[in-house]
């Protein structure tokens, strides 16, 4: 059975305003990247398991695959995927994480 994928806004934005920085200096990076990250996204519609548990968030739902050197981080929760985050490896997710807690 397929699964349903949907983007936050907040993903979408963070994705544009990464593939905007790229495109400054390598507008064909920013276009592979961009057709990477959909390319992800869309796979996970049959495979929403397919990526590992993200450890900084101790939560079995929330997974990511790793997309040249971003993280694209969803959370399943039963035929819905939902792409939650896209940040760059170098990135401390656990102190984003705790950032938007507060």
């Amino acid at each position: 059975m397929a699964c349903e994928v949907e983007w936050a806004e907040s993903t979408i934005a963070a994705l544009v305003e990464q593939l905007d920085y790229i495109a400054r200096d390598s507008p064909s990076y920013a276009a592979t990247l961009s057709i990477r990250a959909g390319q992800a996204a869309a796979s996970l519609d049959h495979f929403p398991g397919r990526g590992r548990v993200v450890p900084e968030y101790h939560d079995q739902t929330v997974r990511e695959i790793q997309v040249s050197s971003y993280r694209l981080i969803y959370r399943v929760a039963g035929d819905k995927v939902r792409i939650i985050a896209f940040v760059h490896t170098a990135r401390n997710l656990a102190a984003l994480i705790r950032g938007s807690e507060t």
